[in-house]
């Protein structure tokens, strides 16, 4: 049955399907994957028209996308990108911005917008998207579903385009955290500590709470009180960290991402000189400019970073914070507002960008009507455990 895209999700053009090609745990479930994801037969678009231009259509079909049609799902499209999947608000000139299904007037989130507004709106049951700085988790927030930032190399990202190598990850959104852990039952690995079945204790770092609008971080306390009540183990643990952890974490975040965003795509850039819309050429601007010392301080400060956090999760414990410090920028934002936005976001998202670290994006707030999510956050390798915690946290707070 054709599907009426009211949210303008899937790029435009003929629609990009295949039927299933097995029997699962997917039987019956139809999906969409982001416009980076190659599917024998069709080009990878990428969100720029001059990298179709510049590449041929795909020869094979990405295996994660093979995993999903071999376990029973149902392909029914290609979401929009922002292009070259280098920004967090959505917007793309040339296919168009997909419309927030439960924010019309403001943005859906990117870079994996039309996968998120496609399960926002019902028109899919999940959809894979990317995430490298945020591109997964932000637009779950924004649009009001669940998503999942899975440990960085737990599932293939072989027949998809890359932005920052050693930071980009293969995520997925689902309208029910049931089949957002379904969807996990066929891509990622057993967990790397399977006897670790029950995740705790909780731990609430302040300075996350404190950078998040006051409206969302108390839209969000309802939840985190039931997270409290999931677990079972007495109040959460509050953990105190320097003032300046997010700001640090979003400044070197970006500078060793940028090195390799211009390592992975500066070449076709210069041989190319493509067209781009607003912002995405300053950003690929600024990361061919990337000063080495910057992007060598910004590694070597993501080695030391990764040690301290990860010993904070040591033996299951969780952390729980909003997944954005806002809900969705306006429409009408201006460029200055939405780089405000992004910095205070990515110092957030930097946090399991850095240290590789699995997390789940539940809608479980609204400010003004409009959605914002609750992330719960565990050591890699723990993947499972924590869709487990997301499934249960979801029946506590009474989501579908």
């Amino acid at each position: 049955m054709p599907i009426s895209d009211d949210v303008k999700a899937f790029i435009p053009g003929e629609r990009v399907t295949h039927a299933p090609l097995g029997s699962g745990v997917l039987d019956g479930l139809r999906f969409a994957v982001k416009d980076l994801f190659d599917v024998a037969g069709h080009p990878t678009t990428y969100g720029n028209p001059d990298w179709a231009r510049t590449h041929p259509v795909a020869a094979a079909t990405a295996p994660a996308v093979m995993a999903l049609l071999e376990a029973g799902g149902e392909l029914v499209g290609k979401t929009k990108t922002v292009e070259l999947a280098y920004g967090l608000t959505g917007e793309n000139v040339w296919h168009g911005t997909p419309i927030n299904p439960h924010a019309p007037d403001r943005f859906p989130g990117g870079s994996s917008c039309g996968s998120a507004a496609a399960v926002g709106a019902g028109l899919v049951d999940f959809a894979l998207g990317s995430d490298t700085g945020g591109s997964v988790r932000i637009p779950a927030s924004y649009c009001g579903v669940f998503g999942i930032r899975p440990s960085w190399g737990a599932v293939s990202l072989a027949g998809a385009c890359g932005l920052g190598p050693s930071f980009d990850t293969c995520g997925w959104f689902a309208q029910k955290a049931s089949v957002l852990q379904a969807v996990g039952d066929v891509l990622l690995p057993e967990d790397a500590l399977p006897n670790v079945q029950n995740l705790a204790p909780l731990l609430k770092p302040q300075s996350v709470w404190m950078n998040a609008d006051p409206a969302t971080a108390t839209a969000l306390l309802p939840a985190f009180e039931a997270l409290e009540r999931v677990i079972n183990t007495g109040e959460a643990v509050r953990v105190e960290g320097p003032s300046h952890v997010l700001a640090a974490a979003y400044e070197n975040f970006r500078c060793a991402q940028a090195q390799e965003a211009w390592a992975t795509l500066g070449s076709w850039i210069t041989a190319t000189n493509p067209q781009f819309g607003p912002g995405v050429k300053e950003r690929f601007d600024a990361a061919r400019d990337m000063d080495p010392a910057k992007a060598a301080a910004g590694r070597a400060f993501r080695k030391r970073f990764s040690v301290r956090i990860r010993s904070l999760l040591a033996g299951g414990a969780v952390f729980a914070f909003p997944t954005s410090p806002f809900p969705a920028p306006l429409l009408t934002a201006s460029m200055a507002e939405q780089n405000a936005v992004r910095e205070r976001s990515m110092g957030v998202t930097a946090l399991s960008g850095l240290a590789g670290l699995c997390e789940v994006s539940i809608p479980a707030g609204r400010v003004h009507g409009t959605p914002v999510g609750l992330s719960i956050v565990a050591g890699p390798g723990r993947d499972r455990a924590l869709l487990d915690l997301a499934v249960r946290l979801s029946a506590e707070l009474g989501l579908a």
